[in-house]
């Protein structure tokens, strides 16, 4: 994609962009079109050697199981593409210092005509660590969403559970995404394993 005109127009929507916090913007193939000076000091990694390179290759995010969460088929970046907003992560980033960092990462997807731009705010982990700290982390979970969590719990397929709650199949799968997005999981098994972690389930 780089030198045709959609690269250009995507460049210029990244550079209208502007944050003081850490901000990385990148196009629906993943490559990074912007990369601030807040960016720079925080990993440590210069534009110059992050841009045109894919997000997932200049952070190489890591979940706290050292879990590979960037990575060329990331479940985010799916649901970016699909339309879904993805929820607040907390990774460790790689950083140009050769060591790793502690990021919260919220994502913005933009629209415009020649596609999509996706947008990264980093701040520094430590800074959220402290805060959730204070007291079990707040989830956003509607009672049906509990309800679903609770019976995936117990090891019950989409169309069980949609039986069992008396909803349709795809309702189900619905809510199941949502929980995903506001668990910042990449699959049912770390949303479990999460919603266990904050006391939402036994």
């Amino acid at each position: 994609m780089r030198g045709s005109r959609a690269w250009f127009i995507l460049t210029a929507m990244a550079d209208r962009i502007r944050s003081g916090d850490a901000l990385i913007a990148f196009d629906r193939e993943l490559q990074v079109v912007s990369w601030n000076h807040a960016a720079e000091q925080l990993t440590g990694i210069a534009a110059t050697d992050a841009i045109g390179r894919p997000c997932w290759d200049v952070l190489r995010g890591i979940d706290d199981r050292g879990d590979l969460v960037c990575h060329v088929g990331c479940s985010g970046a799916r649901l970016m593409r699909e339309g879904w907003p993805v929820g607040c992560q907390v990774l460790q980033i790689a950083t140009g210092r050769g060591t790793r960092k502690t990021v919260s990462v919220s994502t913005i997807s933009v629209a415009g005509r020649e596609g999509p731009l996706f947008v990264h705010l980093l701040k520094n982990g430590d800074e959220y660590e402290s805060s959730e700290n204070g007291g079990a982390r707040r989830t956003r979970l509607t009672e049906r969403q509990i309800e679903v969590l609770r019976l995936m719990a117990e090891g019950l397929p989409a169309k069980r559970i949609a039986d069992r709650l008396g909803i349709a199949e795809p309702t189900v799968r619905n809510h199941i995404r949502a929980i995903l997005v506001e668990l910042s999981a990449h699959s049912q098994l770390e949303a479990l394993a999460k919603a266990r972690k904050l006391g939402l389930i036994i």
